[in-house]
């Protein structure tokens, strides 16, 4: 008597071979989120598949007293606002780092950045030494797509002194609306682009805090 595994007997009707399933269509990626090949550095397309529809830029409905034209970071649901005319505000998802939780409260937008350079902190390059070589003594990292400040970077001060708060871009789509290791407020590098074209320097800005978030500055 032999054994045998997956082999119709005399008798037996075959089994139908699977038929074969067509792949799911790509998702379509909105205008809004399709590359820019006109960028100094060209930038792809938003992974659509790893941002999060809720995370999408928006115009939304958005009563305030804050004047237009202020941002306001709302770090504990991963929102930044900017503040329009007639009770509206453009709304961008953001991922928020370890530097982002660092500070809250209300400062200007100082100064605005295309393809910056990224000098780590000295605090940063501390706890990682591999940053050594993009330290500020060093004149920090080239601009470019694996820059971490992405393609565009707003400077936030207060009382005249840099904050070290960036709110900047990152290729990174699957960090929206997380809370991630390292950096500061980021936004999908069409969004950064979008938002750097609509703000003025010394805009406002106001920080709401997240105090869930606190272990993230311990070490």
């Amino acid at each position: 008597m032999t054994v045998s595994g997956c082999v119709a007997t005399q008798g037996e009707v075959p089994v139908a071979a699977a038929k074969s399933v067509a792949p799911a269509p790509k998702p379509v990626v909105p205008a809004m989120y399709q590359a820019v090949p006109t960028e100094r550095f060209p930038i792809p397309e938003v992974d659509i598949k790893k941002l999060d529809r809720r995370f999408w830029r928006t115009e939304i409905d958005y009563p305030t007293d804050e004047e237009p034209g202020t941002l306001i970071v709302d770090t504990p649901n991963k929102y930044l606002y900017h503040v329009k005319r007639n009770g509206r505000a453009t709304r961008y998802g953001i991922g928020v780092g370890r530097e982002g939780f660092a500070w809250s409260g209300r400062a200007i937008v100082a100064y605005k950045r295309e393809w910056p350079r990224w000098t780590p902190p000295d605090s940063m390059v501390a706890r990682q030494p591999t940053l050594e070589p993009y330290s500020i003594a060093n004149g920090g990292m080239d601009p470019g797509l694996k820059n971490p400040l992405g393609a565009r970077a707003l400077y936030i001060h207060k009382d005249g002194k840099d904050t070290l708060y960036r709110v900047h871009g990152t290729p990174e789509a699957w960090s929206i609306g997380k809370a991630v290791s390292s950096g500061c407020i980021r936004l999908v590098n069409q969004d950064i682009i979008h938002l750097h074209g609509e703000v003025r320097d010394g805009s406002r800005i106001m920080v709401i805090p997240d105090p869930s978030m606190k272990h993230l500055l311990v070490g």
